[in-house]
């Protein structure tokens, strides 16, 4: 009999037990998307990311699901993440090809590309694939506003580009390897004219050739008394 009440008095326990330990209950599509936003609004972008990426999880066909995938690229970007913010818009992109957002995600990528310009003496890598990306959205979408705000970054990726071919020109120019300083100059008068480069390189490329030419021409022979 006691061996009964005992058993009776555990089985008892572990199911009283067991209600401590339940799991809360799951928060509603439209609960996690208003958590997002306000951390969103709030600058919580870590928190905000937390609740969209919960909601594009817990309920993929929700109609906030979208939104959600496009706030967490968002969230990403302003945290600065660019490669993080890449991904996310690429994957938008990828999955809602005819999404009206589309042209926004386009330039969000070329942006975030942007932002990580280094200075002229340093790899272009990113002005490239800014610029590759803006040029895109422009024959893509050339009337829409965002195509506007990339052909203002275009210029300064034009900038960027030519200041580093007018740099190592530069650095040729310095060590006497006029064949190759000429190539980087004409590079910059014929790629990126009007960018702020091309009057100096005219200089350069005019000096470049003077050099050249006096190396070519052959050493003058002296009469022997």
């Amino acid at each position: 009999m006691k061996r009964l009440l005992l058993a009776c008095l555990g089985v008892s326990l572990l199911f009283s037990g067991c209600a401590w330990f339940e799991p809360k209950e799951e928060k509603t599509a439209q609960e996690l998307v208003q958590d997002g936003v306000d951390d969103f609004q709030a600058g919580k972008y870590k928190s905000s990311i937390e609740s969209f990426e919960k909601l594009r999880d817990w309920y993929p066909f929700s109609r906030y699901a979208i939104l959600a995938e496009l706030k967490i690229a968002d969230a990403y970007f302003n945290l600065e993440s660019y490669a993080d913010a890449i991904f996310a818009y690429e994957e938008f992109e990828q999955l809602h090809p005819r999404n009206e957002a589309v042209p926004y995600v386009i330039y969000r990528i070329g942006r975030s590309y942007f932002n990580q310009i280094d200075t002229i003496d340093r790899d272009q890598s990113n002005a490239v694939k800014a610029l590759e990306t803006y040029r895109r959205l422009v024959q893509q979408y050339p009337e829409d506003v965002y195509a506007g705000m990339a052909r203002s970054d275009m210029v300064a990726c034009y900038r960027s580009l030519s200041g580093h071919d007018f740099y190592i020109g530069q650095f040729y120019y310095k060590n006497k390897s006029y064949k190759a300083a000429k190539a980087r100059f004409t590079a910059v008068v014929e790629r990126y004219p009007d960018v702020g480069y091309h009057h100096e390189a005219l200089t350069y490329l005019a000096n470049c050739d003077a050099w050249i030419q006096s190396r070519l021409q052959p050493p003058k022979v002296v009469a022997a008394p």
